[in-house]
């Protein structure tokens, strides 16, 4: 199952990052997969700061992981670019994320047979001028909060 978006502009990935903020649930893992300059880090800012009162929010390309206080949850941050082992993910406390918080991981495909297995998963791709957007998850559930947006 999967829902496809086209994004014109920075503002565009923004606003959608800004809708599927609103339909966050606690345990939720966003998986963001494409090359870099897709929109995985505008996504991301835009996510984060719908939900929390964070101004600034850096890439968490050198700290590997960035955390946030949401009014019912942490959201934590990762850029998993520089890992070199998929074993690294534990040392950034990714168990008590993927289950305590809501969690945006880019560059999930390095997280590899330790990927939870009802992420969602959003791919950023070129199209255009533009970008195409395509949200998947095998949960009935989550695509129909999808649904909603």
């Amino acid at each position: 199952m999967e829902q496809v978006y086209i994004s014109h502009s920075e503002e565009d990935t923004a606003e959608l990052a800004r809708k599927l903020a609103s339909i966050t649930q606690k345990g939720d893992v966003w998986a963001l997969s494409g090359t870099l300059g897709m929109g995985k880090s505008v996504f991301a800012r835009a996510f984060i700061q719908q939900l929390s009162a964070a101004d600034e929010v850096p890439s968490p390309t050198f700290t590997l992981v960035q955390t946030y206080d949401a009014k019912k949850f942490t959201i934590y941050h990762y850029d998993l670019y520089r890992i070199k082992a998929a074993e690294e993910i534990f040392e950034l406390g990714v168990e008590e994320a993927f289950y305590e918080g809501v969690s945006l991981v880019e560059w999930p495909e390095k997280m590899v047979q330790y990927a939870p297995r009802n992420m969602w998963h959003i791919r950023f791709e070129p199209d255009g001028n533009g970008r195409k957007i395509t949200i998947k998850s095998d949960d009935k559930l989550k695509m129909q909060r999808l649904a909603n947006v």
